[in-house]
């Protein structure tokens, strides 16, 4: 049986076409060898036709090449024979002899001269020195010739023949070796003949301009050491074909740039660079390479020999140096930077960003050669990373640096039209040209922006001053000025995105996904039209942090200035009208939904080198990083846009600058209300009724991937120590570890990449709670104090293994699987640091001493007893609550002003906030008791302070985590700062906390208005003599001889050489903003993450993002409104005589109690509230929250008796009042008189 056997006995058909036998054990047939034979014939005689043709093609060709090379030698003698060479042109003379004999006479007749040439042109070869030595003697004597009869060509065909010259002598000067045979001034003289020629064929010499100039870049780089005469000769050729004036000028004017001015270190190069300069003119400069920019990427406009972005960086720096050379002496209104500047510099600056950025900064390094292997395996990547690491040459960093000035940035808009950012009529018939100037601007301010990060709120405060013509009727003054506020928002409403967006919910997503049936034209232009909008919303944010509140209600007040100064009302000419902020406001909120609602699409869409969405525009170039677009090869280029005008801005950024304007307008619409009740809310994109089942699964998915960073970053931290333990010397210096080091950092960046991915991953399956994180105004308040609740739900059954309640989990604990006396001592170890005994006068410190080192496991249930200072043990009732007793009581001790603890500090409107000189308090006491500052016992002790802010964080966190309201009000300010350090991280610094000036109020009302009435003041404010400097006040400590306390200032800079730099008319505003900086962000730095990083380890910080800064102080310390008796009613709980019968009838004392309640003001009812709970307001949710329940239960008959109260369960000890009135006197006067459990 055959193995190949299907079960049918039916042979199965078999074609063979390629007329081999396939049974290969059989004999190969005659046939078959003659078949092969006859092949393997063929194939012998295509070789020798091959052979054969290939040998007809050389002799051909050497036929060709000998003829050639006769028929040259033929001329070369026709042309030592014909004309008078003179005494001087013997090949036997040297060239410096014929140099000393005599010179070449001139010619005669221009057919002469013409004869010459044209046999010359025949046979010349640059190869050949008896060539280079006609070529040579020929131009000195046509040299004479030009000096007798400067007209000397006027025929028609003498144009070719001096065409055909003039690139004879480009050929030859490009050689870096010029032949002995010729004499010392060739090159002189060629550049004499260069410009003759120019001046005679200008049209022809401009449209060959690509390569005049890229010889003459050869040539200045040689001249360095040449004579003078080289010198001016090629100062003569470099201008002569820019000063004619012809239809090809502007050609001329393209390659002068791309292939001259990218020439490295020429104002090293000529002696008269200024001179230069100074001959071109400058507008046709401008207006060639705007057209050329317009037509290809700058990335592909250069055409010189040196490095593609090296060339560029120069390009770049002659450009701006031309510009302030031409424009230096005039007036900032004059030199109002021309459209044309703004388009060159935004693209060259744009396609440049990156490296810019990377080498402006940088000091000298050497670079250290590594072995040849490693630079041949990384090729053209080591060298671009080697000239990252290089600081850019001086020249072009001092040009650069030039562009970061006031004087540049604030006269952009100087040129600009303003009616074309407006809707009139008189903006359509210029609308194409205005919106192509915002464009520009916008793309220039973005990338400066980019470019120099560290100055980025001087750049917005220089364009915030600026200023363009406004639209202006015949009732209205000519010569007022639009602010640029308003200016880039009427271009921002005149944007197609931006209309498509603000009117159609859906449209974002559209607009954010890949254009693959657009033209290359369109996404270009759509490019242009996001970089208008994003440079307005850096601006309106930068507006904001300075602006007051009143300033930005008074939107609706005339909004145009006459003159140019910018005096008390330029914030308030500023600011929008508040009907165009709503619509502003509903634009990004369809904008940020999208955003976050569909990042897996958009980020999908997001990587490096993705040409077909808008992050390709973001990041112009599409390269990898470390790559030119050279790089990528020709192919690439199709689809990668290049937006002329738009920094690399990445999508996360532009998230963080949208999240970030959205939650400032809504901090100032939750301070005063301007905006419609439910304006916010965006509850129609969602599916309300399972939303918070989603909510919290989601919440389930980032847990798990949380877990899985930990995990990494615990490794992490594992490699890092290990490495710190190999010595002082690094890894790599050591022998045979530079394979183990290369193995770690292998695995550090895959779990760098694990992470990131994990990050994209959260983006896909967790949007609601991206949206809950960053922009919870989307969703009812009320539904996102359930899903908190859910939350801590959530993590209470994690971490406690289901048992939720307190005595449950311990017995859960006391009852785990036994694995012997250790097990054993371990559950009893759990159980007792979880224990702890507070003396009532001592109670933050025990409290401290005993729960700091439990850190986030104060989240499980705690057991308090409290004790006497004999440590006698408190009688009372323990129903439970003893723990909310012992909250309520060390907030009370913790953050009251007179408890000698002064970590918190009131304002004048008695909100708490970290006290902003506790560390420098604590450093002088140190300094006092003779501690060396820096030293291990310092930071011991400044460490100390710190944990007990970090221990203050974990117990309002505790609070917050088992529902228990505390009576402490916190400061705007600080409480906004809980809200935004939880977001996703997505552009933490555009959307976290900003500090403005508005927030200061709840700081210090003095320094708010002093920083007010600098913002508006009218005069000169450098009579105020301030500088960029700030100064602390700290409260220093008795002395031995008592006394009321002295006081120390510590002086601060508020940025490096700030005591330099005064503060004037201009600056004001960036001085302002760092003053708020400092006193909101800088000063309470070290208590306030001390604070954060306590708070955020028992609630998570995502958690706290989802309220803003009233809502969290709701969430702290209970509902403010007004008390619901009817809600507390239907919540209490009865005990003792009190407790509801079979009846459901409520006891006649009880409905005497509610009776009275409801009798009651609100201020009295908080009052009851309070005497009962230690708070005076309401749950968030209802009474139902109330945690433990409102309790009353009977306390006897004594009608002399007043009520008293045990607030660590909430309850109520009411006696059996016969009447009303009894009921409400007693009430009251226990109430007002503050009895408690004491008088029970």
């Amino acid at each position: 049986m055959f193995q190949s056997f299907t079960g049918s006995s039916r042979r199965p058909r078999q074609v063979n076409l390629s007329g081999r036998n396939p049974n290969p054990f059989a004999a190969s047939s005659a046939s078959n060898t003659a078949l092969v034979n006859a092949q393997q014939e063929r194939f012998l005689r295509k070789l020798e036709r091959d052979r054969l043709n290939a040998t007809k093609t050389i002799q051909r060709l050497w036929r060709g090449h000998s003829c050639r090379s006769k028929t040259k030698n033929e001329w070369r003698d026709i042309w030592d024979q014909i004309g008078d060479r003179g005494p001087g042109w013997s090949a036997g003379i040297s060239a410096e002899e014929r140099h000393e004999i005599r010179g070449p006479e001139s010619f005669k007749l221009e057919d002469e001269c013409l004869d010459d040439l044209r046999i010359l042109l025949y046979f010349a070869d640059l190869k050949v020195a008896e060539d280079m030595r006609r070529l040579d003697w020929f131009i000195r004597r046509l040299l004479k010739t030009i000096e007798a009869s400067p007209s000397t060509f006027t025929q028609k065909r003498s144009r070719f023949l001096l065409l055909r010259l003039e690139r004879l002598l480009l050929d030859a000067l490009m050689l870096d070796m010029t032949p002995p045979a010729v004499s010392p001034d060739f090159t002189a003289d060629s550049l004499s003949i260069l410009d003759f020629l120019t001046r005679t064929i200008p049209k022809d010499t401009a449209q060959n301009a690509s390569q005049y100039y890229r010889t003459l870049s050869r040539v200045t780089v040689r001249a360095n050491t040449q004579p003078t005469r080289i010198q001016d000769c090629l100062l003569r050729s470099v201008l002569c074909p820019l000063e004619q004036i012809t239809s090809e000028t502007v050609s001329a004017y393209e390659a002068f740039a791309t292939a001259y001015l990218s020439t490295p270190n020429l104002q090293m190069y000529l002696r008269d660079f200024d001179g230069l300069m100074a001959g071109l003119n400058y507008r046709l400069l401008a207006m060639a390479l705007a057209g050329l920019i317009r037509n290809s990427p700058a990335s592909r406009i250069l055409v010189s020999d040196v490095p593609e972005n090296e060339g560029q960086l120069w390009l770049l720096a002659y450009f701006i140096y031309s510009n302030q050379l031409i424009h230096g002496a005039e007036t900032p209104t004059v030199h109002a930077p021309d459209p044309d500047y703004v388009a060159v510099v935004s693209t060259l600056l744009c396609s440049l960003a990156d490296e810019i950025s990377a080498r402006i900064d940088v000091d000298a390094i050497p670079v250290e050669k590594g072995p040849s292997n490693t630079e041949d395996r990384q090729g053209r990547r080591t060298s671009i990373q080697k000239r990252l690491r290089m600081p850019l040459p001086n020249f072009v960093r001092y040009e650069i640096l030039s562009l970061v000035n006031q004087r540049s940035i604030a006269s952009l808009l100087a040129r600009t039209d303003g009616v074309a950012a407006h809707g009139t009529q008189r903006a359509q018939s210029s609308s194409m040209n205005g919106g192509a100037d915002a464009r520009h601007l916008a793309g220039y301010a973005l990338t400066l922006l980019r470019v120099f990060p560290r100055r980025g709120d001087e750049i917005r405060m220089w364009l915030y001053l600026g200023s363009t013509s406004a639209p202006t009727s015949a009732a209205e003054v000519s010569g007022m000025r639009l602010p640029a506020i308003k200016y880039f928002w009427k271009a921002t409403q005149g944007t197609s995105i931006y209309k498509s967006i603000y009117q159609d919910q859906n449209a974002a997503l559209r607009l954010l996904r890949p254009r693959y049936e657009t033209t290359l034209e369109d996404t270009e232009e759509k490019d242009k039209e996001w970089g208008i909008i994003l440079l307005f919303l850096e601006l309106y944010t930068f507006v904001l942090k300075v602006m007051d509140d009143e300033e930005f209600l008074s939107g609706g007040a005339p909004n145009i200035l006459g003159g140019s100064g910018f005096g008390s009302s330029w914030t308030r000419e500023s600011a929008l009208p508040l009907g165009e902020v709503k619509e502003m406001t509903v634009f990004l909120k369809n904008l940020a939904f999208t955003m976050y609602w569909n990042a897996s699409e958009i980020s999908g869409m997001s990587e490096p080198g993705s040409a077909t969405s808008i992050s390709s525009y973001f990041n112009t170039s599409g390269t990898p990083k470390g790559l030119t677009p050279r790089d990528e090869g020709a192919g690439s280029g199709s689809r990668n846009k290049t937006a002329t005008g738009l920094a690399g801005v990445p999508i996360d950024h532009v998230k963080g600058i949208v999240t970030g304007l959205l939650r400032m307008v809504y901090e100032r619409d939750s301070r005063r209300r301007f905006l419609p009740k439910d304006h916010w809310l965006m509850t129609s994109r969602f599916d309300m009724d399972g939303f918070i089942p989603d909510v919290v699964a989601e919440e389930e998915s980032r847990h798990k991937v949380q877990e899985a960073d930990d995990e990494d970053d615990e490794k992490n931290g594992e490699i890092e120590e290990e490495d710190n333990e190999e010595g002082a010397l690094p890894v790599s210096e050591i022998i045979g570890t530079r394979r183990t080091q290369h193995t770690r950092n292998l695995e550090v960046l895959r779990r760098q990449q694990r992470k990131a991915s994990r990050k994209k991953y959260l983006e896909a399956v967790t949007p609601r709670l991206e949206i809950l994180q960053n922009m919870p105004f989307f969703i009812p308040f009320t539904t996102r104090v359930q899903i908190f609740r859910q939350f801590v739900l959530l993590d209470q059954t994690r971490r406690r293994g289901g048992h939720i309640d307190p005595d449950n989990w311990r017995l859960s604990i006391i009852q785990g699987p036994h694995r012997g006396i250790e097990s054993r001592m371990m559950e009893h170890e759990i159980i007792s640091r979880h224990h702890a005994k507070i003396k009532r006068d001592n109670v933050f410190e025990d409290a401290y001493d005993q729960f700091y080192e439990l850190g986030e496991g104060l989240k499980e249930p705690i057991q308090i007893t409290f004790v006497d200072r004999f440590d006698t043990v408190e009688a009372g009732i323990d129903g439970g609550g003893v723990t909310k007793e012992f909250l309520t009581s060390v907030t009370k001790e913790a953050f009251s002003p007179s408890n000698g603890l002064n970590l918190f500090v009131e304002n004048d409107h008695n909100l708490l906030y970290p006290n902003p000189s506790a560390a420098e308090e604590r450093k002088d006491l140190l300094r006092e008791a003779a501690f060396r500052e820096g030293s291990p016992d310092w930071n011991d002790q400044i460490r100390e302070l710190l944990r007990r802010y970090e221990f203050l964080g974990r117990i309002i966190g505790k609070c917050l985590y088992e529902g228990i309201l505390v009576d402490v009000v916190f400061a705007g300010f600080f409480l906004l700062k809980w809200a935004l350090t939880g977001g996703s991280g997505v552009a933490s610094r555009e959307s976290g906390y900003r500090a403005n000036l508005n927030d200061l109020r709840d700081l210090d009302e003095g320094l708010y208005q002093g920083l007010l009435q600098l913002k508006n003041y009218e005069g000169d404010v450098e009579d105020f003599s301030l500088n960029f400097t700030v100064t602390d006040t700290i409260s220093a400590h008795h002395g031995s001889g008592g006394g009321a306390a002295p006081f120390r200032t510590i002086t601060h800079e508020l940025k490096p050489g700030g005591s330099n730099i005064p503060v004037t008319n201009e600056n004001r505003l960036v001085y302002i903003s760092y003053i708020a900086r400092h006193r909101l962000q800088l000063q309470p730095h070290l208590q306030t993450n001390a604070f954060l990083r306590g708070l955020g380890e028992i609630i998570q910080p995502s958690w706290l993002s989802m309220f803003n800064q009233s809502e969290l102080q709701t969430l702290v310390g209970g509902d403010s409104s007004e008390i619901d008796v009817v809600d507390l009613r239907r919540n209490t709980l009865y005990g003792g005589v009190y407790a509801v019968g079979d009846d459901q009838k409520e006891h006649p004392c009880i409905q005497l109690f509610w009776e009275v309640m409801a009798s009651l003001s609100d201020v009295e009812r908080r009052n009851v509230l309070k005497f009962v709970t230690s708070t005076p307001r309401a749950p968030l949710l209802g009474f139902g929250q109330l945690n433990p329940r409102f309790s009353i239960r009977d306390a006897g008959d004594d009608q002399e008796r007043l009520p008293s109260t045990s607030t660590c369960v909430n309850l109520l000890k009411l006696p059996r009042y016969k009447s009303e009135k009894t009921m409400r006197e007693k009430l009251l006067y226990a109430v007002n008189a503050g009895a408690g459990f004491d008088l029970s």
